[in-house]
């Protein structure tokens, strides 16, 4: 299946507690839109200011308490910041070290955010970290395991951040593991259930971080337990198999599943309590049905 050409999906950032954010994507036509979900009680906004321009394929990213970050898509280096708790928009002066699309993102807490996998051209294996609060770009001498696109990110807080999946003509059930703060990389021995694309990460921080949807079609939630990074299955998947998958988290109290692809785009939220993993599904979902946005949050 091909969704405006190559399939993505971009992970969530940091755990929160105040807020998630749902940025861009494509409903057909590519959007700038950007919805935001305030917690515990979920209620749907949109933001008067949304991106700098419409892309999809973008990843997300947060500083906890003072702004997320909606990096790349549409092959371009663009990065926006959303500065907590106004919502106000900047643009950084130093953007990713390439244009690309279908990448990931990944952070650490107060400390720097992460963009990964993604294709210009070229699938890629280059990292780029972005320094709090500053928002200084290096880029990692070691980067991702092999070269892709279309994964996902989660994170461990202050312990390390993760890479899952992707496509490099095939698709990768491979989880790259970021050791905080050295940015040491290894490989889990257990990757995903299933080689996918196009999924969305979220993390319940100090307890586990998980990997749901993707495919073409799944509905299936990988859960790593910290600090161990065991995987189980969860018995209960998303309310419907998709991919181009968003996610964003309210630490120790929920991950969301938003959007995707279906076959059509839907609206759905789909809502993992933690510590149970229970499901339920927004009764208010996407301010539009679309797909491969970012995820991100504002953490207290």
């Amino acid at each position: 299946m091909i969704l405006l050409g190559i399939l993505a999906a971009s992970g969530a950032g940091v755990t929160g507690s105040v807020a998630g954010y749902v940025a861009g994507g494509s409903t057909g036509s590519i959007i700038s839109t950007v919805d935001k979900f305030a917690f515990p009680g979920d209620s749907r906004t949109t933001l008067a200011t949304g991106l700098s321009s419409a892309r999809y394929g973008v990843a997300g990213m947060s500083n906890s308490s003072v702004a997320g970050y909606v990096a790349g898509g549409s092959i371009l280096s663009t990065v926006d910041k959303f500065a907590f708790p106004s919502d106000s928009r900047t643009t950084l002066a130093t953007g990713l070290s390439s244009a690309n699309i279908h990448g990931a993102g990944m952070s650490n807490s107060s400390v720097a955010g992460y963009v990964a996998v993604g294709y210009n051209g070229s699938f890629i294996s280059t990292v780029d970290k972005f320094a709090f609060p500053s928002d200084s770009r290096t880029t990692l001498g070691t980067g991702l395991s092999s070269g892709r696109n279309s994964g996902a990110g989660m994170q461990d807080n202050a312990v390390a951040g993760y890479f899952g999946g992707g496509n490099n003509n095939g698709k990768f059930s491979t989880v790259d593991k970021f050791a905080f703060p050295g940015d040491s990389r290894s490989t889990l021995g257990t990757g995903l259930s299933t080689a996918k694309d196009s999924l969305c990460g979220m993390s319940n921080s100090s307890v586990a971080g998980y990997f749901a949807g993707g495919g073409v079609y799944t509905s299936t939630v990988d859960k790593f337990a910290f600090p161990s990074d065991s995987k189980t299955t969860l018995a209960t998947g998303l309310s419907s198999a998709r991919y181009g998958v968003d996610g964003m988290s309210n630490s120790s109290v929920a991950g969301y599943v938003a959007g995707g692809y279906t076959g059509s785009y839907v609206t759905t939220v789909d809502k993992f309590a933690f510590p149970s993993d229970s499901r339920t599904t927004l009764a208010t979902g996407l301010s539009s049905a679309r797909a491969q946005g970012a995820g991100f949050q504002d953490a207290a």
